[in-house]
């Protein structure tokens, strides 16, 4: 007795062993077993991630892009799992960039923010091992600190993404390091408002001129005084020359030849004039002067020649009232002129710029 045979069902079955032998289906399988590699460069800070607003003890905290955020307050050191010099925030975009300074020595590090937190409202940023190393911070928390948002370049981004340390920053001077310790004490605890991180206020130069008053001004240098009369010399006979006709002839200070004419009218001798005394120079710090005007005060630092190569970059000059080098651009007759150098200095990255006036 013969069996019935079955074509078709035979013909599926070998369609599909060959569908899935096919070199897509292979590699698709073994897709599924690879882990996906990290990424790379420049794309290993992108997407920025904000987040939604969150809640510490009733405390709403929204984070925010926010481009020019510029806070003072403590930090805290997280544990050993946290690898590089990295930080965590509670509303700056997820990576992000800032610059951390110690309040306590003045050093300031580059730190790249990859986490939210701390989740204590007191506490303004977590620090991990090996940026508080590099800040010369120690214990678990409390050490004051300033963060201000950067954009470093992308050799100094790629650092902190391979958990090295990048080049530390200038130190930050002594007279605005007590400003800020200032702003911090008057601060505590952290409890800003819901959206809002807090923001130092701008450093004035009158700020600065208060704590140190201390200093020794320097001393002004007296001007000659000018002579009463003028000291006659001897009198020299000169030789005569001729006069024009249209307008008297003027005193010269000093007669070493002259040309006789004949038939000339002989002219009496004038006594030489007495000596002015010489100008005195201005100093070398002092700008231009313009009453009633107004300049851009760009910054101010305790090093003359970083003050004046910041100057000679902007066009602007270096005044020097105190302890500091100020760098300031003007003077402008009114403020719209100001503002112009305003941006200008901005744009150059040097976001506490600020408009003055110059009386």
């Amino acid at each position: 007795m013969k069996l019935p045979v079955r074509p078709a069902l035979g013909l599926i079955t070998a369609l599909v062993l060959i569908s899935n032998s096919a070199p897509g289906a292979l590699a698709r399988e073994r897709a599924k077993d690879e882990p996906a590699l990290p990424r790379t460069g420049p794309a290993a800070d992108y997407p920025v991630v904000i987040g939604d607003p969150f809640t510490i003890d009733g405390t709403v905290w929204t984070p925010l892009d926010q481009m020019n955020y510029d806070a003072v307050g403590l930090a805290s050191v997280g544990d050993a799992s946290l690898v590089g010099v990295t930080g965590a925030s509670k509303t700056l975009p997820l990576p992000s960039y800032v610059e951390v300074t110690n309040l306590d020595t003045g050093r300031t590090a580059l730190v790249r923010i990859e986490r939210r937190g701390p989740m204590v409202n007191s506490l303004l940023i977590e620090l991990s091992p090996m940026a508080a190393r590099q800040l010369g911070i120690s214990g678990a928390k409390g050490a004051a600190v300033r963060v201000r948002r950067v954009n470093p370049p992308e050799p100094e981004r790629a650092l902190l993404r391979q958990d090295k340390e990048a080049p530390l920053r200038m130190d930050t001077p002594p007279g605005l390091l007590q400003v800020l310790r200032s702003k911090l004490a008057e601060q505590s605890p952290l409890l800003p408002p819901p959206s809002t991180p807090p923001i130092p206020p701008q450093v004035t130069e009158q700020m600065i001129e208060q704590l140190d008053h201390t200093a020794p001004k320097p001393a002004a240098t007296p001007l000659p005084k000018p002579q009463s009369k003028p000291q006659a010399q001897a009198k020299t006979p000169v030789a005569p020359i001729p006069a024009p006709a249209s307008a008297p002839l003027a005193p010269s200070p000093r007669m070493e030849a002259v040309t006789v004419h004949k038939g000339a009218a002989p002219l009496a001798p004038v006594p030489a004039p007495a000596v002015k005394p010489a100008a005195q120079p201005a100093p070398k710090s002092a700008g231009p002067g313009l009453k009633n005007g107004f300049v851009v005060q760009v910054g101010a630092f305790s090093v003359e020649p970083n003050a004046r190569e910041l100057a000679a970059k902007l066009g602007g000059f270096v005044a020097h009232p105190g302890k500091f080098w100020l760098v300031r651009i003007g003077p402008f007759a009114d403020r719209a002129k100001a503002a112009a150098a305003l941006e200008k200095a901005q744009r150059a990255g040097y976001r506490d710029a600020r408009i003055q006036h110059t009386d």
